[in-house]
């Protein structure tokens, strides 16, 4: 069961209690006992789901709420809550700062994405404006070093290793004192992995650890681990002080709840998340966020971030103008899918919008949806200005389709299908008509001006149903300008 499976069957185990005319003990337990199943299922350790359990029957108790009180929000904020409580261990994890030197150490099982992770992790701190460097440690496996020299080249990241040296201990020792030495501020450590927890992989990762003198150690687990990843987490924490968890391969068919049970056996935070082969495909993992897409109520605030990212502080006014004059242009529709492409894994980007995800971008088809834009983005290369900058779908003739194909090595269908793509887009895009363009300076007041009203006449009946109507709306509006308290995602706060 993937994660989103996982989510999936919590939500229906919710929606069929929410259904139920009466809530009582036999409609609660029913509920908790589908949601027990869904966790054990996907490989969170039997004690875990158990307490979890035992917490949610603890915090509702039916005959002593007071009349008024909405049952089903409860027991949803009590499931929410035993989930992120089970996903943070209450402590962050040590954070490296810039222009200070840090030695980051690696370790975890063979097999388990370590080395990719290693690059993932100094990629990604590199564009923050780190001056990451990695050293390969591993001399136990063969090509190790060439991986990681391949990876780091590729990703233009200064790297150390040696064919030649055989002690580990040694090479990273060294290594870490060369990049300290050229000013590098974030020195990342790639050791040994095994295909099994032996007692030589954990004595050289104690003498590298010594060595090496880590700032943190981060812990890489592959998501399809399954029920050994309690056991397996915690014998690397014995062995070494871990600090920090890093999930890999969450975007396969792994079951996934190995990672609740390997914060549970090391007391860390999970700090990032693999989602890819790809550079990336690696996420800042969130608590909140994160449970909130596991049960399908979205992530505005990441959605937010993604969009900060790709639009440049001085074009976001004139993309808020845009909006606002409801005047939608093919050239418009071509920047908004170049920007959407640049938010990184299309499906991920989809997953952070309630209910968005399975009307956009179904299941198991999220390369073929990416394709499709590439393709209508080819044929727009081969349309000219005026075409580009027309609002107007009847200047688009069947002589110029003609041409657009030709010019772009598509079908004339093709081109027909992205037109009609186009005026669907254009009547979504004419209804954000006479949005209140924020001031200069003022650009998270989008999510506040944004208001439910015109949300509501955007999104579609069934996903708008899907979130509550308005009253589950206005709680994802107020949550678009706040990362405070994802329980708005539940409608809490209702008394």
């Amino acid at each position: 069961m993937v994660l989103a499976q996982l989510g999936g069957s919590i939500s229906r185990a919710l929606q069929q209690m929410s259904n139920a005319t009466v809530i009582d003990e036999k409609v609660l337990n029913e509920c908790l006992n589908e949601i027990t199943r869904a966790l054990l299922q996907s490989d969170v350790q039997f004690k875990l789901v158990r307490d979890m359990q035992t917490n949610i029957k603890k915090i509702v108790n039916l005959d002593d709420l007071a009349a008024g009180h909405n049952k089903r929000k409860i027991i949803q904020q009590a499931v929410f809550n035993e989930l992120c409580k089970m996903l943070d261990p209450g402590k962050p994890s040590f954070t490296p700062k810039k222009g200070k030197p840090s030695v980051v150490m690696f370790v975890g099982l063979q097999g388990s994405g370590k080395t990719t992770t290693c690059t993932k992790y100094a990629y990604y701190h590199q564009k923050k404006g780190w001056k990451p460097a990695l050293v390969c440690a591993d001399t136990f496996r063969a090509g190790a070093f060439d991986q990681l020299k391949q990876n780091a080249t590729k990703a233009k990241i200064p790297f150390y290793g040696s064919y030649m040296e055989s002690d580990p201990v040694k090479i990273a020792e060294e290594g870490v004192e060369r990049f300290k030495k050229e000013n590098c501020d974030l020195i990342i450590v790639d050791t040994s992995g095994r295909h099994k927890q032996e007692a030589a992989l954990f004595e050289e990762m104690r003498q590298v650890s010594e060595a090496t003198k880590p700032d943190l150690v981060i812990f890489v687990m592959d998501s399809s681990i399954g029920q050994a990843a309690f056991d397996q987490a915690q014998a690397f924490k014995q062995s070494v002080a871990v600090g920090a968890v890093i999930v890999t391969k969450m975007d396969g068919h792994a079951k996934g709840g190995g990672a609740l049970s390997a914060v549970a056996a090391t007391k860390s935070p999970v700090i990032f998340i693999g989602t890819g082969e790809h550079m990336d495909e690696f996420e800042v993992f969130d608590v909140k966020p994160f449970v909130s897409r596991l049960l399908g109520m979205g992530d505005w605030s990441g959605f937010m971030d993604k969009i900060h990212e790709v639009v440049p502080m001085d074009q976001q006014p004139e993309l808020l103008q845009k909006l606002s004059e409801g005047n939608f242009t093919l050239r418009i529709m071509y920047e908004q899918f170049q920007k959407l492409l640049k938010m990184g894994p299309i499906s991920q980007v989809f997953s952070m919008l309630p209910g968005f995800r399975d009307e956009l971008m179904p299941k198991g088809r999220e390369k073929e949806s990416q394709a499709k834009l590439k393709r209508y983005m080819t044929m727009m290369d081969s349309m000219t200005d005026e075409e580009l900058d027309s609002s107007n779908p009847k200047l688009m003739n069947e002589s110029r389709m003609m041409r657009i194909a030709r010019g772009s090595g598509r079908r004339v269908q093709e081109v027909m299908e992205m037109m009609e793509e186009y005026k669907r887009l254009a009547k979504v895009w004419s209804k954000m008509k006479g949005l209140k363009i924020p001031k200069k300076g003022e650009m998270s007041a989008l999510s506040r001006n944004m208001n439910a009203q015109h949300m509501s006449k955007v999104l579609p009946p069934q996903i708008l149903k899907q979130i509550g109507g308005m009253g589950g709306l206005q709680s994802l509006m107020k949550q678009m300008g706040s990362n405070k308290d994802m329980m708005g995602m539940f409608g809490g706060g209702d008394k």
